[in-house]
């Protein structure tokens, strides 16, 4: 998705104009788009022609309509989003008022306005625009002083960084310097993987080489954050896998990616990391059932006594047609971020989602126990699309 442009005022009022640009950005359009919303976007109109013998015929012209959202449908199998509703700007074609259906397409912009744009709906667009929020998988590819470093996206690989350090031959009887040369190039290879990856959001990091350079870099890797202690190194270690590759150009990356250890450790990566989190939950439930808490009512009461650590939420909820009740969601989302917790909003397109949806679509992993509370489950929680 990219975002061509962004017009949005101190009240939370405005628009942003988007051009989706692969078939997953039309559910992400799909979870933006709220009745009552206002969509500007080309789109095929069927119109009547008379002749001047009287003749009445049709044809079919492409014109720009801005609609008043009134129903939304989309199809996840094929990734079409089709969006009724009437008319708010007169032209030669179509009327005020008059209905029409906009079937989104790809590489055509559209423009949304809102009269309120909360966190929850900008941070889907900045998830939706950053390549790299959809980087689930990371890889230095590398031989003795090169090392390319790439993030892997479904769309495109971006290389995010280059390393290269002059090796010099082991001398007979001294590889003193041969070996000060290469820990300056893992030392390297190890800043750069600090600086660019965001552990939060790539979920496997492959390292990639011919021989034993990668086992070398990982064995110095390691002891290096033990050394200095670097939690994000050791907190991420089970995330690194070592591959084989023919040589360290970026070129190699197609044959580790083609690897059937490595496709089938990449399966869904975001998905897979759903699941891990909902299996917490449900361990957490079954052992410490005082720091797991669901339904809407308990988890916004764990959240005000500042005790969510985890918050696990479907993105169904945020679709739901009720402002009162949607905004109630975002508040809690944005409640347990403030308070320095985690937030997992998880896809119903996905078999987790659909497992959250059955707990009424909001969970909570808790810091600290809090005794069970007796209130009743507020009727809001349960979730109509």
């Amino acid at each position: 998705m990219k975002l061509l442009h962004k017009d949005i005022e101190k009240d939370n009022a405005g628009q942003v104009t988007l051009m989706p640009d692969e078939a997953e950005d039309m559910w992400h359009t799909y979870n933006l788009l709220q009745v009552g919303d206002s969509l500007r976007a080309s789109t095929i109109r069927k119109v009547q022609t008379e002749s001047a013998t009287g003749s009445v015929g049709s044809s079919r012209v492409r014109t720009t309509l801005t609609l008043c959202v009134e129903t939304i449908d989309f199809d996840s199998h094929a990734c079409q989003l089709r969006v009724k509703g009437t008319n708010l700007e007169e032209n030669q074609y179509v009327k005020m008022g008059a209905y029409h259906t906009i079937e989104l397409e790809l590489n055509r912009k559209f423009t949304l306005a809102k009269k309120c744009w909360d966190s929850v709906v900008l941070d889907r667009i900045e998830q939706a625009c950053d390549a790299t929020q959809k980087a689930d998988v990371a890889a230095v590819v590398m031989q003795e002083g090169l090392a390319n470093l790439v993030l892997v996206t479904p769309a495109m690989t971006l290389l995010r960084a280059k390393v290269e350090v002059t090796i010099p031959r082991k001398r007979r009887g001294s590889c003193t310097q041969h070996e000060k040369a290469l820990e300056r190039f893992y030392e390297a290879v190890m800043q750069a993987i600090l600086r660019h990856i965001n552990f939060d959001v790539v979920k496997c990091m492959l390292v990639a080489s011919p021989g034993f350079v990668k086992d070398q870099f990982i064995t110095y890797l390691y002891k290096e954050a033990v050394r200095q202690d670097n939690k994000v190194l050791l907190e991420n270690r089970p995330k690194f896998m070592l591959v084989h590759s023919s040589s360290g150009h970026k070129y190699s990356l197609k044959e580790i990616l083609s690897d059937p250890t490595v496709t089938s450790r990449l399966s869904d990566t975001k998905a897979a990391s759903e699941v891990r989190a909902l299996e917490d939950f449900y361990k957490m439930l079954q052992h410490e059932p005082d720091r797991a808490f669901y339904g809407l009512a308990h988890v916004e009461k764990a959240a005000d006594a500042l005790a969510v650590d985890t918050l696990l939420i479907s993105d169904k909820l945020f679709r739901h047609q009720d402002v009162p009740t949607r905004s109630r969601y975002v508040r809690l989302v944005d409640n347990v971020k403030d308070n320095g917790g985690n937030v997992r909003i998880f896809s119903s397109l996905h078999v987790s989602g659909e497992q959250l949806t059955q707990l009424s679509g909001v969970a909570a992993i808790l810091r600290f126990p809090i005794a069970d509370l007796s209130e009743p489950e507020d009727d809001s929680s349960s979730d109509d699309d």
